[in-house]
């Protein structure tokens, strides 16, 4: 049985100027212990649809889907209070710019602590333990003194590995990484991939990643799924997808790869359809 499996997902903003379809008919589905990379450029999507998974859109979006199970439990028919039980506990999501997703006003031992008694139920003395060592797991130094820190005062590697922290504090069954590595140099993003493929290993978790970086992709999914415009073009293993791409988009994506430049100036997905082809005429499901 999937840990996660979505039929037709569309999710619609209410605007001025009429109804804005973000995700167009989306399906996808994620096994246990398996990693599955959503992919595909800004604007694709692809946060959206797991922002719906989490329901944590605003009141303007309207979800609808032919399926949305979680472990076998139907996500659309849950109560607000019945979500809210299994959101930070059963799945989790490691969210862009930890520096913006943690609260300023409070410091990050507390915020890892509230997840633990919300969820958990733990006393003060469990849930310090808990903090210090989960600050540990994610390779924070001097983790019992970093609980008394506020987000200001941490780097923004060091933040992102205080997000993974209260994402995994409660051993999730999925975790959603979107975009974890966005704004990190290159070495801290290799030590935050190598992190949460080895916190996937240990803990059994499945996972989705959220990237425009098809390296990210190479070196973490098992399978791949490529967005453009709220559509789903593609679906396939890592390797038959670079190996043979089917839809135009995913041809254009890797096209676009700096491995891949042929002259003084690196190709564009634009540059590939010059020809006037239509990019999203060959979706492939």
């Amino acid at each position: 049985m999937a840990l996660l499996e979505i039929e037709n997902l569309v999710v619609e903003f209410q605007t001025t100027a009429g109804m804005f379809r973000a995700v167009d008919g989306v399906s996808l589905k994620v096994d246990e212990r398996e990693v599955l990379a959503i992919v595909g450029e800004s604007g694709s999507g692809k946060s959206v649809s797991m922002l719906a998974v989490m329901g944590l859109l605003p009141w303007t979006a309207n979800v609808t889907a032919d399926k949305m199970t979680f472990n076998g439990r139907d996500l659309l028919r849950m109560s607000d209070a019945e979500r809210r039980k299994i959101v930070g506990k059963d799945i989790a999501m490691i969210f862009q710019e930890p520096i913006a997703s943690l609260n300023p006003c409070y410091t990050v031992g507390f915020q890892i602590e509230e997840v633990l008694r919300f969820h958990l139920g733990m006393g003060r003395k469990q849930r310090r333990e808990r903090a210090i060592e989960l600050l540990t797991a994610v390779g924070i130094p001097n983790p019992a003194e970093r609980l008394n820190s506020f987000p200001h005062q941490m780097s923004g590697g060091q933040c992102q590995r205080v997000m993974i922290a209260m994402a995994i504090a409660c051993n999730p069954k999925l975790l959603i990484a979107d975009e974890p590595t966005t704004a990190l140099d290159v070495t801290i993003q290799k030590q935050i991939l190598d992190l949460l493929m080895q916190l996937q290993d240990e803990h059994g978790m499945g996972m989705i990643m959220i990237t425009h970086n098809m390296g990210v992709v190479a070196e973490t999914a098992d399978r791949v799924v490529v967005q453009y415009k709220g559509r789903k073009m593609e679906e396939a293993d890592v390797l038959t997808l670079f190996e043979n791409p089917r839809s135009n988009y995913t041809k254009a994506l890797l096209a676009a790869l700096p491995d891949n430049a042929t002259g003084d100036r690196l190709p564009t997905i634009a540059d590939y359809f010059k020809d006037g082809s239509d990019i999203a005429g060959a979706a492939v499901s």
